[in-house]
């Protein structure tokens, strides 16, 4: 499949949430994107925040324009849990949920993530 016919692609952020959520309880991998200089950061509604997606594919489609050198790069539920969540809280940032080209996605708290995908 190619990455501009992927499934979610054309889907509505709540229903890409959904499927984010449903893919890392049955993966148990959260995917996001990162760099050299470390993760990927969005501002939204000025809001800092770190994007997350349920698969590779999916965050290959925001590897674009400025962010053309990242790569996708799985973290385990187990360490997104332990070490991500409180580290998000800690630096008041928040979770956008499987942004698309041309719209963000959901935007939520990480504890709030935390308590849908354990």
């Amino acid at each position: 499949m190619a990455l501009d016919q992927h499934p979610l692609l054309n889907a509505g952020a709540d229903v890409r949430m959904s499927e984010t959520i449903t893919s890392i309880k049955d993966n148990e991998e959260v995917w996001i994107l990162k760099d050299g200089d470390g993760c990927v950061m969005l501002t939204t509604d000025d809001e800092d925040g770190v994007p997350v997606w349920p698969d590779a594919g999916m965050a290959l489609l925001w590897a674009t324009e400025d962010w053309a050198d990242c790569e996708p790069m799985a973290v385990s539920l187990k360490d997104w849990l332990k070490k991500w969540t409180p580290g998000l809280m800690q630096d008041n940032l928040v979770v956008v949920v499987c942004p698309v080209p041309g719209e963000d996605g959901e935007v939520i708290d990480p504890d709030a993530l935390a308590e849908k995908i354990m």
